[in-house]
């Protein structure tokens, strides 16, 4: 994809998705005063909606309040797998730019490179805290690396709102009173994962942790499916150190079906593929959402992500075509992150609108209360009281001879 300078688009279409319908951004009770706000820009369909109860309803007309605001974001930008962080940080500046220029503000995006290492996701959390200008984050990626950072941000500043747009473990947005997501999880993935093997005639599947929390976890839940379905599942496990897989490939039963790797760093599963391939081994991998990368090419490979093709949302193309104008490239990992930045950006200006302090206290309540309609991912954002989003599913996709990746199913 070519790269060139970007140019936003103004139409309605474009600050609808920008806004997720502000008009239905917070809960409302059963007697409420609503505050409509005159849109600065064409989209007057995204004009911003704000409640608070009263004995009856009424409808006043304002001039909306021009808001300023600073949001971090960590993502594994450099490391083992700064292909997600880059499309991660590319997507995370390419909503504060559409955001600002929709809606005239001045929102700064702080960047933080976890990575992909714990402890540096620990020592970011940490700095984060200290800068009292940053009122949420979007990040960290990994579910290994949000652990770090939640214990941190947890004892030094619950209310501190952080969203991440690719940590599916289960159970992990639960621990921490600021953590949500904008993606599904593994208790989603897993599930789905086997009912696709299983409907594809699995009979055995040969499965290899990589030894993270997120593998592991995530082939449990996946084992668990698949072996209440009657299929036997071979499990092995590996470090992501490894790079030599010869033996451990040597191991694969012929009548495997599947050979099942739920992996993050995607280079790994490539150098696995090669030598399934140098040994004969003509068994179809299925790699979870942490193996949607250009680094994994196995040509008859299933793919699961988190996230659709948006290219196939009427509605999102124009934020697609936007992106790619001034970025050469995208993949799944980018979009959840334009949904987490919306997402606090509409809290904020929840707040903003109805005259309530920008606090990260008031911000995060304003996340907990979020109900957008829509958003890039063609889907509402909501969420559990758990974190988790509401509605969210897994997609699949299969690796072609060039590369490419073609939807099939989800």
């Amino acid at each position: 994809m070519k790269k060139g300078k970007r140019k936003l688009q103004s139409n309605a279409v474009m600050l609808i998705m920008v806004l997720g319908l502000v008009a239905a951004a917070c809960g409302t009770s059963d007697d409420t005063t609503t505050t409509t706000v005159a849109p600065t820009t064409t989209a007057a369909a995204a004009a911003a909606t704000t409640t608070t109860a009263a004995a009856e309803t009424t409808t006043t007309e304002m001039v909306p309040v021009v808001c300023e605001a600073t949001i971090g974001l960590m993502a594994p930008i450099t490391g083992p797998v700064a292909f997600i962080g880059e499309v991660q940080l590319n997507w995370a500046k390419y909503a504060v730019d559409v955001w600002n220029e929709g809606m005239g503000w001045d929102v700064k995006l702080i960047e933080g490179d976890t990575m992909f290492d714990v402890a540096q996701s620990a020592t970011l959390a940490a700095q984060f805290i200290d800068n009292t200008d940053i009122l949420a984050i979007v990040g960290p990626a990994g579910s290994d690396q949000v652990d770090a950072a939640g214990a941190v941000f947890e004892a030094g500043d619950a209310n501190l709102t952080f969203i991440s747009p690719s940590s599916t473990r289960i159970g992990i947005a639960e621990k921490y009173a600021g953590m949500f997501r904008t993606v599904p999880t593994d208790a989603d993935q897993g599930p789905s994962t086997s009912a696709f093997m299983v409907d594809a005639g699995a009979s055995k599947v040969f499965m290899v942790d990589d030894q993270s929390s997120y593998s592991t976890g995530l082939a449990d839940v996946t084992a668990d499916s698949l072996e209440a379905a009657g299929v036997e599942v071979v499990r092995e496990s590996v470090s992501q150190d490894v790079t030599d897989f010869s033996a451990l490939v040597a191991t694969i039963p012929d009548d495997t079906s599947w050979v099942y790797l739920p992996w993050q760093v995607a280079a790994n599963g490539q150098i696995f593929g090669n030598q399934m391939a140098e040994q004969g081994k003509d068994i179809p991998i299925f790699g979870s959402d942490g193996m949607e990368s250009e680094d994994f090419t196995i040509a008859g490979s299933i793919i699961a992500a988190f996230a659709g093709d948006i290219a196939g949302i009427p509605d999102s193309v124009p934020l697609l075509e936007g992106f790619l104008e001034q970025y050469p490239e995208t993949n799944t990992f980018g979009p959840p992150v334009f949904a987490a930045v919306t997402t606090e950006l509409v809290a904020i200006d929840v707040l903003c609108q109805s005259g309530n302090d920008l606090t990260r206290e008031n911000v995060l309540g304003a996340i907990q209360a979020i109900n957008r309609p829509t958003s890039i991912l063609g889907q509402a954002i909501s969420f559990a009281p758990s974190g988790d989003l509401i509605g969210g599913r897994f997609f699949f996709f299969e690796i072609q001879e060039d590369g490419t990746k073609t939807a099939i199913g989800g």
